[in-house]
């Protein structure tokens, strides 16, 4: 394994060489086409994390789910991403990432048409697992290949649009949720993935650049206790986040967790060829992007399904108007971002990422003052332009900081604990703020109490966010 760079973060602008061994082809002459492959796996990936969301009534309607059946259409995607990441960018480095890439989408699409025919309760659950397993094993790899696919300026530009995918994906998934649900059916929801994952897995292997294999032996034990590990930790916060922090399940899940995880570690301290690198987790700017990214996602996860409930429970939107009200969180940050390379290359990433966890923190106190008669425009619209602009601003350069600190050879791993914080956060954010909001509201003014105590729940995560990039980020302009 090459020797890791400890502490030592290069300038995400500095061009890399491919890997030794690398299948260099002469197809990056379509960046375009590249960068769209990449990207669209992405959204499909985001937009799948709540996409359904909005479309649960009609589910619950059509399949007859319980109340706690309905809730596990969302946690068993979540389940099966969260806790299979660290093998899925693992698998990338020793399959082949462009491979790995591709098979990840032909499983997602499979699993899309299941979840789409579904008549039962027990075949949606199952064909939402499998999205979560193929995710799982696509998200490390579509991140990697940005890295072994463009250089220099190219690369940053390209992490541009990946990030800007990456953070709007969820926002974007509450706007075609309503627009498919409302216009047709919930199957929609899942279909809709079917002929843009067959494009894609056709696509892939034309267009993107292999890398180069890494064989040797399987870390078999790092496998298995990270997987089991991040399942239970991943399923101790769903159950905390819907039965309370106290639950025994929840407990025993979170101990599970922390006995699997310290054993992972122990593990991949003496293997020759871990599952992941512990080194990913050290040097100073690498740890506090991971740091942030988890931060920030679980602040602003939460935050979106609490102003979904303020649109439809309180304001009275129907699916596809909530949808539409979180457009100009999708705008604000796909133009923030698209600005981001010029701005990191002007001011650096530490500056970007300061300004950006300011503007998300802005938006959630904001948040935390709305009331019933606000109405959209002045109550939310104002806090999705600041969580806009934060996430335009922050997520690229804390992507680019990540993979411009590592050799090309190991950005499958550490794409793979960047997923991990990303999706990790989004569940870890959205217990702690369920947690606080409660159940059993009898009237609006109790429901916008406790909405805005999970708000504040939300700011914390981002106010923390904005204490680790001003006082441990140091990464070189």
């Amino acid at each position: 394994m090459p020797a890791a760079p400890h502490g030592r973060t290069a300038a995400p602008q500095e061009p890399t060489a491919p890997p030794a061994g690398a299948r260099v082809h002469h197809r990056l002459h379509r960046p375009g086409v590249v960068l769209a492959v990449i990207v669209g796996c992405q959204l499909m990936i985001g937009l799948d994390t709540s996409v359904v969301t909005i479309a649960l009534p009609d589910v619950r309607a059509g399949l007859g789910l319980s109340t706690g059946g309905l809730a596990w259409v969302q946690n068993s995607y979540m389940l099966a991403f969260g806790g299979l990441l660290l093998l899925g960018g693992r698998a990338g480095d020793v399959f082949g990432r462009r491979r790995t890439f591709a098979a990840g989408v032909a499983l997602f699409t499979a699993a899309s048409l299941l979840g789409g025919f579904a008549d039962a309760g027990w075949w949606l659950l199952a064909a939402r697992a499998a999205q979560g397993v193929a995710a799982a094993v696509a998200a490390p790899s579509a991140m990697a290949l940005i890295a072994t696919n463009f250089e220099g300026p190219a690369r940053v530009r390209a992490l541009s649009v990946f990030s800007a995918v990456t953070g709007a994906g969820a926002a974007v998934g509450m706007l075609v949720g309503g627009v498919l649900t409302e216009a047709a059916s919930w199957r929609l929801v899942f279909f809709v993935n079917v002929p843009v994952g067959i494009t894609l897995a056709l696509i892939a292997p034309r267009v993107l650049t292999e890398t180069a294999r890494r064989p040797g032996r399987f870390d078999a034990a790092g496998a298995v206790l990270s997987t089991a590990g991040m399942t239970a930790l991943v399923y101790a916060l769903i159950r905390a986040g819907s039965d309370g922090w106290g639950d025994g399940r929840a407990i025993a899940a979170f101990g599970a967790a922390a006995v699997l995880l310290a054993a992972f570690v122990a593990v991949e301290h003496r293997t020759a060829r871990p599952l992941m690198p512990l080194w990913l987790l050290t040097g100073r700017d690498r740890a506090a992007s991971y740091l942030c990214q988890l931060l920030l996602v679980g602040a602003n996860f939460g935050a979106f399904f609490f102003c979904t409930l303020y649109l439809q429970q309180v304001l009275g939107y129907g699916p596809l108007k909530a949808g539409a009200a979180f457009l100009p969180f999708v705008g604000l940050q796909f133009v923030t971002v698209r600005l981001a390379p010029r701005l990191l290359a002007g001011f650096g990433a530490r500056v970007l990422v300061i300004a950006g966890m300011a503007c998300a923190l802005a938006g959630l106190l904001w948040l935390t003052r709305l009331a019933p008669g606000d109405g959209y425009a002045a109550g939310v619209l104002g806090p999705f332009l600041l969580m806009g602009a934060g996430g335009g601003l922050s997520i690229m350069p804390l992507n680019a900081t990540i993979l411009g600190s590592v050799d090309p050879a190991d950005s499958g791993a550490a794409s793979g604990v960047a997923q991990t914080m990303l999706w990790s956060g989004g569940s870890l954010g959205s217990a702690v703020m369920v947690t606080v909001f409660g159940s059993g509201h009898t009237s609006t003014a109790a429901l916008m109490h406790d909405m805005d105590a999970a708000f504040t729940a939300g700011a914390v995560f981002a106010g923390a966010a904005l204490l680790v990039a001003v006082a441990v980020l140091r990464v070189a302009r």
